[in-house]
């Protein structure tokens, strides 16, 4: 897509994202790109705004991040937050220092002459909750800004320079702690910036099936079906937008849950036209597994042999020059290291290109979207809702979810305990209020009792969280019953389990997944 409506350039802050889906939310098209990101780059954009992130660094600090001094000259609209305003006050020559008192938390904030108060203030009322998070303050505001809103201790929570169109906030407007951030956001696209075009699912999806024809042209396209919401809507575009062109794949690798391969061949067979090629590579994946604990080789060994498989099935049809996957915006965004603003979370096997001895050209028809909107995209097709609704599941599989080496009996025991908690949620009506559940096969051993005799068996980590678009998680609080219930049944009915834990953390500061 060619044309980006709002720009947020990163800084490293863990709400970066968040940005962007409150402005997604409002229907307003925003993409990412580091903070680095030279100006010609982002014009060739043509963005109606930009918007410069937090971030864990000071400016005052030796290598500090610093922004292309081009992008104030572009003639748009600016706003920085936290360390977006503080980077804004110091290229405009103010000065930031260390906070004597930090900010941390709820901060109530006062909007300076509420009566004639800032565009980006619009509509919002005075003495509303925001989020700060912030141990430097601006000192000195740069000629030509004015403070347009305070708190107990900043004076400069929010500034503007109306005759620049460059505005400044101290707190986090993204975070759904600031009460009234969402409208600020919107107040700066569609106020400040003249965002007036509604960025929509159907037009998403239009636009992505033109472009797949006009690259793919009379070419084939080789798709890896997993069976998850991401491929499935991946190969339901596909077959949309070329028909008998697209040869999808689905891989066993031995890593499945419980009768998915059963489940994905009947799914595809009543909702997709398209014949399902399966690749039993089972044996393969196993093999080259054996013995590796390093959770980043793992990921890395099945990202390879995946892509070996597709290369193999290639071969045996003419014609093939493009391979589909189901790359999600978080993957992309997770997979990327800025220099040290964002650390690379975890690498993503469908995420990064591929392999230079490879002769395909990648297509990613949703690179550029949250988990929620592919979901949308999913109903749009006409996909069922059993299927768009399915939790998240990895591309590694269940390789990431037994710590240490994977082997055929460990996956055979993981799988057990993993359908018995999603039964369990599927019936209380949990898994549907959930972001995904999943069981952890920790390869930790604990003593226990089972009749009269000593046990000395496998604990498994039950893990079930809530979400929006996975970036950002917090553990689910399942009732006490339900837990009980789940973990009395996996005791009882899965020989070599004698103690089930369950995960309370949330991301961040921890991931999802375990690996």
């Amino acid at each position: 897509m060619t044309n980006v409506s709002i720009i947020v350039l990163d800084f490293g802050s863990q709400y970066t994202q968040l940005i962007a889906r409150r402005l997604r939310e409002d229907h307003i098209y925003c993409e990412i790109l580091p903070y680095y990101t030279k100006a010609e780059e982002i014009k060739a954009k043509n963005p109606k705004g930009i918007i410069l992130s937090g971030g864990p660094s000071s400016v005052y600090s030796e290598n500090a991040y610093e922004v292309d001094q081009e992008v104030y000259a572009m003639g748009i609209p600016v706003l920085g937050i936290c360390y977006g305003m503080q980077r804004i006050a110091v290229d405009f020559s103010g000065s930031v220092v260390r906070s004597n008192h930090h900010e941390y938390g709820k901060a109530e904030l006062t909007i300076v002459e509420p009566e004639h108060c800032s565009p980006l203030l619009k509509d919002c009322e005075d003495g509303r909750v925001v989020w700060m998070s912030h141990s430097d303050r601006v000192d000195v505001i740069p000629e030509g800004f004015k403070p347009i809103a305070v708190s107990a201790n900043s004076p400069y929570a929010a500034i503007a320079n109306e005759e620049k169109n460059v505005y400044a906030m101290q707190y986090h407007p993204e975070v759904q702690h600031s009460e009234e951030g969402y409208l600020m956001l919107r107040n700066f696209a569609k106020n400040i910036c003249g965002v007036t075009e509604k960025w929509k699912m159907e037009h998403f999806l239009k636009e992505q099936i033109r472009i797949i024809r006009e690259k793919v042209g009379t070419g084939k396209v080789l798709c890896g079906l997993s069976g998850g919401v991401d491929s499935s809507v991946v190969a339901a575009m596909l077959y949309e937008a070329i028909g008998d062109q697209l040869i999808p794949v689905f891989v066993d690798n031995g890593l499945l849950r419980k009768g998915e391969r059963e489940q994905v061949e009947q799914i595809f067979k009543l909702n997709l036209k398209a014949p399902l090629v399966v690749a039993d590579a089972s044996e393969l994946f196993l093999g080259r597994l054996a013995g590796i604990s390093d959770p980043e080789k793992k990921r890395k060994i099945i990202g390879h042999t995946f892509i070996e498989v597709f290369e193999a099935e290639a071969k045996k049809h003419d014609g093939i020059k493009f391979l589909a996957q189901g790359t999600l915006y978080p993957d992309v965004i997770e997979s990327i290291s800025v220099n040290g603003p964002s650390e690379v979370i975890k690498s993503h096997h469908n995420v990064g290109g591929l392999p230079d001895w490879m002769d395909f050209e990648l297509i990613e028809p949703l690179r550029e979207l949250f988990k929620d909107e592919v979901r949308k995209i999913g109903l749009e097709l006409g996909l069922p809702e059993s299927m768009i609704n399915r939790h998240p599941f990895p591309g590694p599989g269940l390789a990431i979810r037994i710590m240490g080496d994977v082997n055929k009996p460990d996956l055979d025991l993981l799988r057990e305990a993993d359908v018995i908690l999603l039964d369990e949620l599927k019936a209380s009506g949990y898994y549907a209020k959930t972001w995904q559940a999943f069981a952890v096969l920790l390869n930790v051993k604990s003593v226990g009792v089972m009749g009269d005799n000593r046990t000395y068996d496998n604990t498994v980590c039950v893990r079930v969280v809530e979400a929006v678009d996975g970036m950002t998680a917090t553990f689910a609080h399942l009732p006490h019953d339900l837990l009980e219930r789940i973990s009395r049944r996996i005791i009882n009915e899965v020989d070599g389990i004698n103690r089930v834990v369950y995960d309370i953390s949330s991301k961040p500061p921890a991931t999802i997944e375990w690996e």
